[in-house]
């Protein structure tokens, strides 16, 4: 394939916000040794992409670039069609249609490349639209109530339920059985319940340590938000229960690292243990989630979508904050 191929694509040139992306082209990337080449469908963005445009925490930038990100488009979870195949690529051929996780990004374009190894198939009747929304998010909100061991019968509160996470983990929880409560925003309330919660309640009345919350009664908080104080969270939980902290607010360096640190001095001795939650890319789960989205189980709640060459309102929107559910851009 000739260097000088090119195709459309945003472009990120430096950290920053919105203003730093631009609509344009960029060279056709080449898949090295396990990598195949993806003509990209549909881009699902997630909270990671607008942590890299910003380039936040400053610690990231150790991996992603230090003055400017060395992927230079975003957009990490994509449904596409296998163009081309690198070297000692197996179990995948060209024609394939497959969903997975990019490393680093390379979504919001016409073509990408991946990692053969994450990617999973994509059965025919699965909308590519719905199957980008579910590596990154449907994938965390998986590990993190496997690691909050949510079972049939577990009462479980999501604080955080109205965003891509939330909304998949509300979900999931109620599949499995267990007994949803979930904190969100006053306008999503009726969305979140109807994807299984039994009890919805705004976050800016009701907070953990609140009345309406009890005390000690779950068996398990999943904490999406990330802001609420460690002691109140571990109030929440009966004794043998957990918190699983998914993220964090933290300084502009280091992140949610400072506030991981101190949920793992107070979980010391504790029977009601804070769990920081690492989620990586799963193809094992991935396949549970498409074989649950075909199926009609589960319905990821796609808030809006937008044609790649209008990407950049769909980033705008992700990163104000107020999405409910997950933000879609099609591509081809």
């Amino acid at each position: 394939m000739s260097s000088t191929e090119i195709m459309p694509a945003w472009v990120q040139a430096r950290y920053g916000g919105v203003e730093t992306l631009s609509f344009g082209s960029a060279p056709v990337p080449k898949p090295r040794r396990g990598e195949v080449l993806l003509r990209v469908r549909a881009t699902a963005l997630n909270s990671a992409d607008v942590r890299i445009l910003h380039g936040e925490p400053l610690l990231l930038r150790g991996a992603f670039g230090l003055r400017a990100p060395k992927q230079k488009v975003r957009g990490m979870d994509v449904a596409a069609t296998v163009v081309a195949l690198g070297e000692r690529v197996e179990g995948v051929a060209v024609g394939d249609e497959v969903v997975g996780e990019l490393p680093a990004g390379g979504g919001l374009a016409h073509d990408a490349v991946a990692p053969a190894a994450r990617l999973v198939t994509r059965p025919a009747e699965l909308d590519p639209l719905i199957a980008a929304t579910l590596p990154m998010a449907g994938g965390t909100a998986w590990q993190a109530l496997d690691r909050g061991e949510v079972t049939s019968g577990s009462r479980v509160l999501v604080i955080g339920a109205s965003g891509g996470v939330g909304t998949f983990a509300v979900q999931l929880a109620a599949l499995r059985g267990a007994e949803v409560w979930a904190l969100c925003g006053e306008r999503s309330r009726a969305a979140v319940g109807a994807l299984g919660a039994a009890r919805t309640f705004d976050y800016h009345s009701v907070q953990p340590g609140s009345r309406e919350l009890g005390a000690s009664g779950f068996d398990a908080v999943i904490d999406i938000a990330g802001t609420a104080p460690l002691k109140a969270l571990q109030g929440l939980v009966r004794d043998g229960g957990s918190v699983v902290l998914v993220s964090g607010e933290g300084s502009r360096l280091l992140g949610p690292m400072g506030r991981l640190a101190a949920a793992s001095v107070r979980s010391l001795g504790s029977r009601r243990t804070l769990r920081p939650l690492a989620a990586v890319a799963k193809p094992d789960v991935l396949r549970e989630l498409v074989a649950l989205a075909t199926d009609g189980r589960l319905t990821p709640l796609i808030e809006h979508t937008w044609p790649l060459a209008d990407a950049g309102a769909a980033m705008a929107h992700l990163d104000s904050g107020r999405t409910v559910g997950k933000v879609v851009v099609t591509v081809a």
